[in-house]
């Protein structure tokens, strides 16, 4: 009995001992938490010495997203002015970058669209005119706009928008005109040219917002949105035919919340949501992103600490720091993170798992 409680404790002490050294040293855990990291910046020219291009190299940044003008100031150039500044931008983002960069921009036509004509650069319709168009001219839009973003320097567009146009007082895709309609086919027909386009010319795709944002009230950017009384399974037939074809390399999460998905958190913080239904159901192997952290459907009721641990154990696998609605110290999030995984809050396995993902994605550099 003795030996065999000696033996007990040994083991035991070893599995402790293990458990305690089994973490990368910081620096290394640090650069596989900024893999899973897309952030924004304030700069329209950078140089060597520039912070971002410090951040990107220490922490090892996945991307950086860009924006044409300030979010509390629409006259305040951000990222983009012109097609020659941008195409330096992203030259030099590429240049002091030590590993492959995802740069990104969100760029579905019509509204939404941070390289816009007044800039100088070619305008897109907006899904709502291009779901009028015929597989062919359908193709020849987005075979323009892929091309403006290739000489551009963007090899990741956060589109195209699956979404289906099921509540005519939804604001923020119905009014704006994001949709290609209430027709699952016809979403899928037209998001699966738009990404047809953009992989030939080595652009990552995103569809989005998944489980489905069409038929919310309300605005994520600006609180809580409840889909419980309005959303339906059909919100699901995009993606579950655009991922039967293999090539969904991202999917964003919506920051919605539906108790019959989820009782406790939205999507994007929701393990049921998309581990449970988008991977083990729905059987999908991609990168998943969250949609930007800082929205105050997310900050108004989550803490920094909570909103990065729900998500990176929900199955995230980037999260989306855009630096518009609030700003975000690329340090602190990171010391964050850490500090999580050293508490045992965030395991190991999944920081792991997502880079194992994300190095799947090929960017141009």
């Amino acid at each position: 009995m003795k030996n065999f409680l000696l033996v007990f404790i040994i083991f035991a002490l070893g599995l402790s001992s293990l458990s305690a050294n089994n973490l990368p040293d910081d620096d290394k855990l640090k650069k596989m938490i900024g893999r899973m990291l897309i952030v924004g910046f304030d700069d329209e020219a950078i140089d060597k010495n520039s912070k971002i291009v410090k951040q990107i190299n220490k922490y090892n940044l996945g991307g950086v997203i860009l924006f044409d003008r300030f979010y509390n100031d629409r006259k305040k150039v951000k990222n983009i002015r012109n097609p020659q500044q941008l195409q330096l931008l992203t030259k030099n983002l590429k240049a002091f970058s030590n590993n492959p960069l995802i740069i990104s921009v969100d760029q579905e036509g019509g509204k939404v669209a941070r390289l816009k004509p007044k800039y100088g650069f070619e305008a897109t319709g907006s899904a709502k005119v291009v779901s009028e168009l015929d597989a062919y001219m359908t193709g020849r839009t987005y075979e323009n706009l892929a091309q403006v973003l290739h000489e551009n320097g963007i090899n990741c567009d956060f589109a195209p928008v699956v979404d289906l146009a099921l509540n005519p007082k939804n604001k923020v895709i119905y009014k704006l005109k994001r949709s290609y309609g209430a027709n699952p086919k016809d979403v899928i027909m037209h998001a699966g040219v738009f990404m047809d386009r953009l992989e030939r010319r080595n652009i990552l795709s995103v569809l989005k917002h998944f489980p489905g944002h069409g038929s919310s009230l309300g605005d994520s950017h600006k609180g809580f949105v409840d889909i419980t009384n309005t959303w339906s399974p059909i919100e699901l037939e995009p993606y579950k035919e655009l991922i039967k074809t293999g090539k969904v390399k991202m999917i964003m999460t919506a920051h919605v919340f539906n108790k019959n998905l989820d009782e406790k958190y939205p999507a994007t913080l929701s393990y049921k949501i998309n581990t449970e239904l988008l991977r083990k159901k729905m059987l999908y192997n991609g990168v998943i992103i969250s949609d930007d952290l800082q929205m105050k459907a997310i900050s108004k009721h989550y803490s920094l600490k909570e909103a990065v641990t729900l998500s990176i154990n929900s199955g995230v696998d980037i999260l989306l720091f855009g630096n518009q609605l609030a700003s975000q110290d690329i340090d602190e999030l990171v010391e964050v993170i850490l500090q999580q995984v050293k508490d045992g809050k965030i395991s190991l396995s999944r920081i792991k798992e997502s880079n194992k993902r994300i190095s799947t994605l090929h960017v141009e550099n």
